[in-house]
């Protein structure tokens, strides 16, 4: 299990809601081919979504520390006789 704990007072996740997760009509539409084509267009978030991703980002960032911040950059690998299941954060 993890044991770390971020404050996250200084984000306001107020416009954060289900229809903020959700795709659009246009992405859903469209056959099984045109999944697997390498012409199909590429969906991207829009300038808002990415702003407001930032924002939010930014405050949780200032909640943490150096050895946190290193820790989320780092590369996550398992070596022999390390086990998932037993690791904690």
């Amino acid at each position: 299990g993890t044991s770390t704990k971020v404050d996250l007072k200084g984000a306001d996740f107020g416009k954060v809601d289900d229809a903020y997760f959700a795709k659009s009509a246009a992405a859903k539409k469209g056959e099984k081919d045109e999944m697997f084509s390498k012409d199909s267009p590429k969906s991207e978030m829009s300038a808002e979504k990415k702003a407001g991703q930032k924002t939010m980002d930014d405050a949780i960032v200032k909640g943490l520390g150096a050895d946190h911040k290193a820790y989320l950059k780092a590369r996550f690998s398992l070596s022999s006789k390390m086990y998932p299941h037993e690791l904690k954060f």
